[in-house]
Parts: structure tokens; C-alpha cells; sequence
């Protein structure tokens, strides 16, 4: 299982460097919220009685009773265990999530039950297991045991697609050039890439690579079979050595060509992978954080939401790479297609890209521009808000249509779509324009966003060493290109089809990267981790949507999106109330006179709720098929179940990944 390599909170497993020197790992235990049944109860119990009284609250108080109660939803009900184990049968590997950090008698609760000990996850006090599913429920009875899932399949959140090509011109729609002016390339900042894996590629510098090792059974080799790390990586940190010759006139190059990688394999050769694998990678990037400077992690891929984030093992492990000090950003998911519960694609965002924490990137098409102010929405990006917690998600946009990046021909998405590689005329006069390039292919999906931002972040702590994570998602999210085209129509390259998109808050967050603009920001968070958490969204009493600032939620006080203008104020933006306190999100010209915030009965008025300019444009919120629908929302008195998880999610699995959807808007 990989390289070996001592490290001491996965003692069945070693991991060794490719150099050869020793390292031993620190025990890790714990240092998130441990989910224990007793503490949901009795905040289930408080909530209800709260929201008994509510006909005497302000409304404020019952929006925020009903976000902690939409958080637990899934969990609250005394669920132990996921309930994707509800109908397994035979032996099933599980994540076992405990109480308290692991211990040899904890392992034998488990084989008390049938269970054999796979792989020790000391980060989140977990271990994986495989355990007869007739036990299961034997198991979550156990008072040590907080939370039982499956090691639930993950896949990368890149996609094959076929056609014509076109320069994407990602770098320079995002202002990446600034920065190299500037003398900016990450250097000396670790990435980790979480993925498939890096093979040889004549645009990758081996030195800087620091470090490998795989985590996929019975493969221990870290060198891409797939191809879908190889090209991530070259977003990161290509130096654009094949198109840099005489006969050049266009460089792919990699937006942080300096900065140090980490490659931890947990994708095979198809490009999919388990959840534990992924948590281990994690464990690994947090140990050696200090050993090489690892201040990002990339992970582009994905599977679907089956519980709130409080209680999925993969949120909790990127949760606690986040209090590291590890800027963690996520694919949104490929899934903006799926319109099976009548959402127009809303509501589906994977995990772990649904946790609040981290920052989320979703897709966009630059059609073929250097011009920003063009750019649209994919068709397929996932949109927010989040399955059963209801996070306004992605946090921001990044190109991620026919991106062109690094690949190796024998691997296997080359192999299984050769007309992905691109033509040397793209790039250089030689002479013969139609030859393919052995260099450089082209690859959709949120899984080629993601890692520009990655090493976005990576140029920012290189310029300011001591930035937190908080701090670059608020930055990063602050700066952000808001001047979108509020609609746009998206057309499916391989089927033809066309898709009418809104840049609302759901698809487009806080607006597409801006890589200068992030680099120049000055502003700081004063509220220390978890201050830029991504907010809740609620409906009001007449079907209307209301933002809760996640951070605050807890606590009482509350926070509102108005309208898109909200996107261009800096006064808002540039102050850290924004992310901590119970500011309003819009221009007090909106809102009106602090009076109205003060009185309960505004709460309740029409006029608080039934006007076009309290709550914006439709491109703002989207269209109003996507908030007709009790799937998507349900009435109040569901919300403690969440959505029709079961349903969007089985959807959702089936539009992943390797499933052989062929991803693709034409790129004009």
C-alpha cells in the first residue's frame, strides 16, 4: 500500500520517501468536534423546544433554529449509521468513527462484532473496517462508536470530451502574467495534489516533486496510470518547456511553476478511488506539513452527500488539514446537468466540496478569450446550496472548459480519447499545424478549476508567508471578478444541447478568480479560524431565500445577500464583519434604517419578504423552477430530513467521474 514509509497514525502502513530518509509521524488524535450521539440529542432536544416558542421569536431567531436543526438533519434522528448501509449485505468495508482516539480495545469492540481492522485513520479518530452488514447496527450500539459509514467510492471530477480546440487562454482570463511580472511562481510552497497520481511529462520538473507515495491497494507505485493528476499537476506547476521553443508563440504554463509537490496517489488507473484512501492521503499532507511546507491541498475529485458535513468522514478530515493550516480547495462537482428532481442542476455539489470550511471552485467556460468579462457558467458545473446544510456553494469560479494542460500517451485517458490531444498549431509554427502534440491535452470539469486557484493560493503565501486559510478564501472570494453576464446559454459540444445558465450566487459564488486582484489585497481576517466559513441559506415563510452567516449562526445573530450589487460593494467586502458578525450583506441604502432590524414585528411583514428589491434579480437567485420544487427545499417541517438525498444522489453517482459522461460546452 505505497511507498514505504513510517508514520505512526497509520500503523498498519508505511510510507517512504523517495530519497530515503526516515520520518516518524506523529500520533494524531482528534482535535475537531467529536460527533457524540448524546450532545446531538440533547441540542435536538433544546432545538425543538425552541422552535415550539416560536410564534413569540423574531424571525431572526427562528431562521437561525432552523440552520442548526438543518445541519443535523440525517444525524439527529439517533442515526448512528449512515443510511447507505441500510440495505448492504455480505461483508462491507466501513468507516468507524469513535469518541475518543483510537485504542486497542476499540478494535476489539469491533471484532467482537465480526470486524477485521483495514487501515487505522487516527485523524479522526476512525479506523476502517470490514464487518459483516448484519452487524452493523450491533456495532452503532456500541457507546464508544459515534458514527458508522461505508468507504464510500470517490472519483476524479475531470472529464473527457471530444470536438474541435481552441486556446483556452486560462491563464491569462484569470490575470495569472501579473504575477509572474511580479516575480511570483510559489516557490518553495508545498502543494499537495491529491489524485491519480504524476507520470513523467517533459513539462514537469522531477525536482519538484518532494515527495511521493501512493495510498491505492496493491499499487504502490505514486506514478500516474490515469492521467487526470498528470494534467491537475500541470495546471499547478507546468513550466511549458515543449512550448517554449523557437518556433513557440504561446506557453502553457503552470500558474505556480515553483512551487513544491507533494504527490499523494489514491486514484488508480481507471481514476477512482475510496474515501479512506483520501482521508490517509490527508492524514500524510498534515504530518509533513512542516517537512515541506505544505500550506495547499488540491483535491480534485468528488463523490456524492449522504449526510450533513458534521458527520461525513471526508469533510471532517479536510476540516482538520483546515485548522492546520492548510488551505484546502475543492472541485464544486461535475453534476450541473442533472435535472432529475427538477432543480436545473441546483443542489448538487459533492463532498467534500459541501463543507464550509473549504474553498469550493466551480467551472467556467472562457470560450476560447482572453477577455473575462465573457466567461460563462458550464453547463455542468455543480451548483449549491449543499445537500442537508444548505451552504451557499461554490465559493468562487475558475476556467474549466477544454482546459489544456499536461498528459502522457500511454496512459489511459489518452488512450481512451486520443482526440483530446491537441494540434501543435496551436502553439507554434512549425510548419505542419495539424500534428497532434505530445505534450498537451485538453480536459473539462471542475477537476481543471480547482487547481488554479490551488496555486492561486500558493502565489499568495509566497508573497505573504503568514496568510491563514481563512484569510485567502475571504481574499480570494473578495477580489473576485463580479461583473458577469447574468445569463448565458451553454451548448453540449458532444449532444448538442443547449443549456440556459443564471450567474447566480449557487453557480457562480462570490464571483471568477482574479489572480492579480487577490495578490493585491491587503485586507485581513481578525477573527481567527473559521472566520470565513461559507454561509447557510434558509427559505423564509413565503418560499423566499434568506443567508445566514455560518460562522455566527450558532450564536444568534444573523446576516442577508441582497441583491447582485451585493457582489460590487467594497465597503461590505473589504470589512471582516462581513465573514463574523451580524452585518447585513448588502448597501444599507437597500436595507433601509437600523430601526427595521430592531423590531420583531418587521419580521413578519410582507414587505420584509414580498419585494423584488430585498431579495434581487432573478440572476441573483436563480430561475424559479429551481426554488418551486419540495425536492429541492421541501416544506419546514421536512427540513430535518434534508432533500431527497437517496434520489439526487444515486443521480448524481451516475454522472461522476468515470461514468462515461463526456463533458464539454463548445468553446464560442
Amino acid at each position: 500500500m505505497g511507498i514505504q514509509r513510517q508514520l505512526g497514525f497509520e500503523r498498519s502502513v508505511g510510507h517512504q520517501h523517495s530519497l530515503g530518509h526516515k520520518y516518524n509521524g506523529p500520533e494524531f488524535h482528534r482535535t475537531g468536534r467529536p460527533f457524540l450521539t448524546s450532545e446531538v440529542h440533547e441540542a435536538t432536544k433544546e432545538l425543538h423546544m425552541y422552535l415550539a416558542r416560536f410564534k413569540s421569536l423574531p424571525m431572526v431567531k427562528l431562521f437561525v433554529a432552523l440552520f442548526v436543526l438543518a445541519s443535523l438533519s440525517g444525524v439527529a434522528q439517533a442515526q448512528k449509521a449512515a443510511k447507505d448501509l441500510q440495505n448492504a449485505s455480505g461483508q462491507v468495508d466501513v468507516i468507524v468513527q469513535f469518541n475518543r482516539p483510537l485504542a486497542p480495545d476499540l478494535h476489539q469492540k469491533v471484532s467482537k462484532h465480526g470486524g477485521q481492522l483495514k487501515r487505522e485513520l487516527g485523524l479522526l479518530q476512525s479506523g476502517v473496517y470490514t464487518v459483516p452488514a448484519s452487524q452493523i447496527s450491533n456495532l452503532a450500539s456500541e457507546p464508544d462508536v459515534a458514527y458508522i459509514s461505508p468507504d464510500r467510492p470517490v472519483y476524479a471530477t475531470g472529464s473527457s470530451t471530444g470536438g474541435s480546440w481552441v486556446n483556452d487562454y486560462h491563464t491569462d482570463s484569470i490575470n495569472a502574467p501579473a504575477a509572474w511580472l511580479a516575480g511570483l511562481s510559489g516557490n518553495g510552497v508545498g502543494v499537495a495534489v491529491i489524485d491519480s497520481g504524476i507520470a513523467t511529462a517533459e513539462d514537469m520538473n522531477r525536482q519538484s516533486i518532494a515527495f511521493s507515495a501512493s495510498f491505492v491497494p496493491g499499487a504502490p507505485s505514486a506514478v500516474d496510470q490515469y492521467g487526470h493528476g498528470t494534467h491537475v499537476t500541470g495546471i499547478i506547476a507546468g513550466n511549458g518547456a515543449d512550448s517554449s521553443n523557437p518556433h513557440s508563440f504561446y506557453t502553457f504554463r503552470g500558474i505556480a511553476g515553483g512551487a513544491k509537490l507533494i504527490n499523494l496517489r489514491v486514484l488508480d488507473g481507471n481514476g477512482a478511488g475510496t474515501e479512506s484512501s483520501v482521508i490517509a492521503a490527508i492524514q500524510t499532507a498534515i504530518a509533513l506539513k512542516n517537512v515541506y511546507n505544505i500550506r495547499v491541498i488540491n483535491l480534485s475529485l468528488g463523490r456524492p452527500v449522504y449526510e450533513s458535513y458534521l458527520v461525513d468522514p471526508l469533510c471532517q478530515a479536510v476540516e482538520q488539514a483546515w485548522r492546520a493550516g492548510i488551505v484546502v480547495v475543492v472541485a464544486a462537482g461535475n453534476d450541473g446537468r442533472d435535472n432529475s428532481q427538477n432543480t436545473n442542476g441546483y443542489g448538487t455539489i459533492t463532498a467534500p466540496a459541501n463543507d464550509p470550511y473549504v474553498i469550493t471552485v466551480g467551472a467556467m467556460n472562457t470560450k476560447g478569450s482572453r477577455d473575462r468579462t465573457g466567461v460563462v457558467p458550464t453547463s455542468y458545473t455543480s451548483k449549491g446550496p449543499t445537500a442537508f446544510d444548505h451552504f451557499v456553494k461554490p465559493d468562487l469560479v475558475a476556467p474549466g472548459n477544454l482546459v489544456i494542460s499536461l498528459y502522457n500517451k500511454p496512459l489511459l485517458l489518452n488512450q481512451q480519447n486520443p482526440q483530446n490531444e491537441i494540434q501543435r498549431g496551436l502553439y507554434e509554427d512549425n510548419g505542419n499545424p495539424a500534428k497532434p502534440s505530445d505534450a498537451y491535452f485538453v480536459l473539462s470539469g471542475t477537476s481543471t478549476a480547482a487547481p488554479m486557484v490551488s496555486a492561486t493560493a500558493a502565489l499568495m503565501i509566497e508573497q505573504e508567508p503568514h496568510l491563514t486559510p481563512d484569510e485567502i478564501k475571504a481574499r480570494m472570494m473578495l477580489t473576485a471578478f463580479k461583473n458577469l453576464l447574468p445569463y448565458s446559454t451553454a451548448v453540449d459540444q458532444t449532444t448538442g444541447q443547449s443549456f440556459t445558465l443564471s450567474a447566480d450566487a449557487f453557480t457562480v459564488g462570490a464571483g471568477y478568480l482574479d489572480v492579480q486582484s487577490a495578490l493585491n489585497n491587503k485586507d485581513h481576517s481578525f477573527l481567527g479560524l473559521g472566520s470565513a466559513l461559507s454561509p447557510a441559506v434558509v427559505v423564509g415563510p413565503s418560499g423566499q431565500v434568506a443567508l445566514v452567516n455560518a460562522a455566527s449562526a450558532m450564536w444568534g445573530t444573523s446576516a442577508m445577500w441582497g441583491t447582485s450589487a451585493m457582489w460590487g460593494t467594497s465597503a461590505m467586502w473589504g470589512t471582516s464583519a462581513m465573514w463574523g458578525t451580524s452585518a447585513m450583506w448588502g448597501t444599507s441604502a437597500m436595507w433601509g434604517t437600523s430601526a427595521m432590524w430592531g423590531t420583531s414585528a418587521m419580521w413578519g411583514t410582507s414587505a420584509m419578504w414580498g419585494t423584488s428589491a430585498m431579495w434581487g434579480t432573478s440572476a441573483m437567485w436563480g430561475t424559479s423552477a429551481m426554488w418551486g420544487t419540495s425536492a429541492m427545499w421541501g416544506t419546514f417541517s421536512q427540513l430535518n430530513d434534508g432533500w431527497a438525498v437517496d434520489t439526487v444522489n444515486s443521480a448524481a453517482a451516475t454522472t461522476t467521474g468515470t461514468s462515461g459522461l463526456l463533458l464539454g460546452d463548445l468553446p464560442n
